[in-house]
């Protein structure tokens, strides 16, 4: 069995302190703010400047992703503990793989050349598909395993260097090296549980890694705009 009656993963506690969840509200609404200010910025600037409609799309897919994963996070972790918290936690895991594949389309698009690009933009977005229908339909279940894969799929773009990372501009890669290694370090306290202000600490590093990767997204738009 892995949930309970109230819909709760089994094993999962949720025992935070009026601080700790004040300083995560603090994160998460920072996060929701800048992603969505960002999120419009981005949009406004491919709509201005000479791209293809593929383009234009690919930056609107990461700015949907963005702002999806920012708000359903602070909905799920500052909702009150009861069933409905339980279910935004499926659509908050869900959204998780939505924003890695949603990161990955604008640069394919507007740096990746090649059968291979789009072959590891495919890829992702049918691991991320699955993992979606996983984390939406059965709750609680391999939840260790997403770690792990979130943390592969992520990095799976060293795969396809040639064709993607190796086209971006030196300061947008190495954005895109310093996000990858805040998601990755991030975790360590994502699973340390008993660490004080631990939920929060891990919500900073995921919105200081966000802000890396859209530097990442906002540097290979303007590069091929002046193409």
């Amino acid at each position: 069995m892995f949930l309970a009656e109230d819909g709760r993963p089994v094993g999962l506690t949720w025992h935070y302190t009026p601080r700790e969840i004040v300083a995560d509200g603090v994160v998460h609404g920072l996060g929701v703010l800048l992603g969505l200010a960002g999120a419009v910025a981005l949009v406004s600037m491919a709509l201005t400047e000479h791209l293809g409609l593929s383009e234009r799309i690919a930056v609107a897919v990461y700015a949907t992703a963005l702002v999806s994963m920012l708000a359903v996070s602070a909905t799920y972790n500052l909702y009150p503990v009861g069933r409905r918290k339980w279910l935004l936690r499926r659509a908050d895991h869900a959204l998780i793989y939505l924003m890695i594949a949603g990161t990955y389309t604008p640069l394919v698009a507007l740096v990746g050349t090649g059968p291979m690009a789009w072959g590891l933009l495919a890829f992702v977005w049918i691991v991320a598909g699955i993992g979606i229908a996983v984390k939406l339909l059965l709750p609680g279940r391999f939840d260790r395993l997403s770690i792990g894969l979130y943390l592969l799929l992520g990095w799976c773009g060293l795969f396809a260097y040639e064709s993607v990372i190796s086209a971006l501009q030196p300061t947008a890669l190495w954005m895109l090296a310093v996000g990858g290694l805040l998601y990755s370090v991030g975790v360590i306290f994502h699973v340390w549980r008993k660490l004080p202000f631990q939920n929060a600490i891990w919500h900073a590093f995921v919105l200081a890694a966000a802000a890396c990767h859209y530097g990442t997204v906002w540097a290979s738009l303007a590069g091929a705009s002046a193409t």
